[in-house]
């Protein structure tokens, strides 16, 4: 469909006639806004198309929220709509506004950055930002005065229920916003704007249970340790010392400032120093100075349980994104997973969805956290990094087949790989196009467009819940990863993000970007129909056919045993035409999408396209 122009008459009027007079093989879905699926309350995960948005960076719907009600100016509020690192003014009312350019797309599931009230402004004068992204939490209960209220939020899910589409929190528990200190690095009474990374102490150097009282008399007497077996509140209740590691305070004025009030209790924290992203550290130590909640202690875990259960029965959403898992222990996750999903469904949401984002490119790793940790599911870093390497890095569909042909390391608590999160970038690491381009600084702007459509619209056809990362379907680049991967859905005034280019148009970031004749727009929207009319393309299992070493033929099919339905994809992912080897391809002679290749003489894919066919229903 977008590559009429690459192939011949011949092979267009066979690729329209195919289509001709077609009915969709399931009737109910074949419309593509989120109405036409089954009610969100009882719908799987795998019938969704979910889209991950940052509130503040969407739309503004209310001017007067835009300083969250706080006084003064940006270093106070956070408020800096010139500046990448502040907020912007998007909102819940905002969101609200743009639901049916959402339901118009085909998105049935909203996957919002967090939305609780947060440390407004953290940092030095030389890199002060703001928390426009919702990552520095201060306050569980309450949403951040920035993004609205709680009736604001309301109505958001409410408007969004009543369109059928399922609203997603993000949610964190490694950590909370940084307010604990430490002497040894920031004496009291220092600058607060002037905080240095504290480096990280070990438990092998510095124990709990150590000679450093006073007169040298040991200190946490009788403490045997955090691991799982000495997870009590009688065995925690012996650390009465904190000064195991370093010596933590809280500075004046922010000694209540965390709700619910036992947050401000330090003994709740590790206060062991910043991470040092690896080993033991990667649990135990400071994100970033984020305070790194004591999540082996029995207390902050039923404490966090709490929390979110109340979010639970108060807005009646459909499902949480779990922030840092591979930063907390397993045996945190060993209880809170299905006491949260027990909690759901309790509340009448039996298909509560939850997935954590560990941040690692292999299976083998990512699997640990459903298998051990027992998180219900994972976003799949895996299948972004092969894509990456497929698009960005020119490497074959090989790639790709050996990642998924790894599908049953994953012992799921609940299905099976189909139900993870598929996704191409996201707000820390960038945007697909931004890949494609660096990737390929030489290529013109159409054919990284159309390296941008056929990787979308393999997530699209692959296993996996396709998460569409915002500003995607208008072509934003970005000029890199986080602060640069985050830019604005309405007129921006950052001139690092007007000055960008963006595929598919002649517009910029320095206009409003809600154009639903963007060709990604539509290409999402075509994907999102053909995808809800062909039960295999949404529960299907997925066999590789042909998978080539080089750029080439990524061949497979994808069969859904209950209906019998079945498809064949093709993409070419070489600049060039390329042979297809399957012999399967005489036995589906129906394409739903794509662009047809030259059947002649064997089967040629299009330099660059994607074909989909299936055995009926044409």
């Amino acid at each position: 469909m977008f590559f009429k122009s690459m192939a011949s008459p011949l092979v267009l009027a066979f690729a329209l006639t195919a289509c001709a007079n077609s009915e969709p093989q399931d009737k109910d879905a074949a419309s593509v806004r989120p109405e036409a699926l089954s009610h969100y309350i009882e719908r799987p995960i795998t019938d969704d198309v979910m889209y991950f948005v940052m509130p503040d960076r969407f739309q503004n719907g209310d001017a007067s929220n835009d300083t969250g009600g706080i006084s003064g100016d940006a270093k106070d509020h956070g408020f800096d709509p010139t500046h990448k690192g502040f907020f912007h003014g998007g909102d819940f009312k905002g969101l609200t506004e743009k639901l049916d350019y959402l339901a118009d797309m085909g998105i049935s599931a909203i996957w919002m950055t967090p939305i609780f009230k947060n440390k407004a402004v953290q940092g030095n004068p030389v890199n002060m930002t703001a928390a426009y992204h919702g990552y520095w939490i201060t306050d569980f209960t309450q949403i951040d005065p920035h993004l609205g209220t709680n009736d604001d939020l309301k109505t958001l899910v409410a408007e969004a229920h009543k369109r059928n589409m399922k609203v997603i929190f993000d949610i964190i528990t490694n950590h909370t916003a940084d307010v604990i200190k430490y002497e040894e690095c920031f004496p009291r009474g220092s600058d607060p704007m002037n905080v240095p990374l504290c480096d990280y102490r070990s438990k092998a150097d510095f124990p709990y249970t150590t000679l450093g009282g006073p007169d040298g008399a040991p200190i946490n007497e009788g403490f045997k340790g955090d691991g799982p077996e000495h997870q009590t509140e009688e065995n925690f209740s012996k650390i009465n010392n904190l000064n195991y590691a370093y010596t933590p305070y809280v500075p004046a004025g922010e000694e209540d400032v965390k709700v619910p009030a036992w947050l401000n209790d330090m003994r709740y924290y590790h206060n062991r120093g910043d991470s040092e992203w690896h080993g033991e550290s990667s649990v135990y130590g400071d994100f970033a100075g984020l305070d790194d909640m004591f999540t082996e202690h029995p207390f902050v875990q039923q404490g966090f349980i709490d929390i979110y259960k109340y979010w639970i029965s108060e807005f009646k959403i459909d499902g949480f994104r779990i922030d840092t898992v591979k930063h907390v222990n397993d045996s945190f996750w060993q209880a809170f997973a299905p006491a949260i999903k027990e909690h759901a469904a309790a509340e009448g949401i039996p298909n509560f969805y939850i997935f954590g984002e560990v941040y690692e490119p292999t299976p083998e790793k990512l699997s640990h956290f459903t298998n051990v940790a027992k998180v219900q599911h994972v976003l799949d870093f895996a299948f972004q990094s092969a894509t990456y390497q497929m698009f960005a890095e020119n490497k074959g569909p090989k790639v790709l087949a050996e990642t998924l042909a790894k599908d049953g390391l994953y012992e799921l608590p609940e299905g099976d790989a189909r139900n993870l999160p598929i996704f191409l970038g996201n707000h820390d690491m960038g945007r697909i196009a931004h890949f494609i381009r660096r990737g390929n600084p030489e290529e013109s702007a159409e054919t990284s467009l159309q390296k941008d459509l056929m990787a979308h619209a393999l997530m699209f056809y692959s296993r996996g819940v396709p998460v569409i990362y915002y500003g995607d379907e208008q072509g934003f680049i970005g000029d890199g990863h986080d602060q640069d991967a985050r830019e604005d859905m309405f007129v921006s005034k950052v001139a690092s993000y007007a000055d960008n280019d963006l595929l598919g148009t002649e517009k910029s970031s320095a206009e409003d970007n809600f154009d639903t004749e963007h060709p990604l727009y539509e290409a999402m929207k075509s994907f999102a129909k053909t995808k809800r009319a062909h039960r295999a393309l949404r529960n299907g299992e997925m066999a590789f056919l042909q998978a080539d070493e080089k750029p080439g033929i990524l061949a497979f099919t994808r069969i859904d045993a209950a209906s019998g339905d079945e498809v064949l994809a093709i993409f070419n992912t070489s600049t060039d035409t390329a042979a297809v080897k399957a012999s399967e391809i005489k036995d589906f002679g129906c394409l739903i999408d794509g662009t047809a290749g030259d059947q002649a003489d064997g089967y040629t894919a299009p330099a660059l396209s994607w074909a989909i066919y299936t055995k009926s229903g044409c």
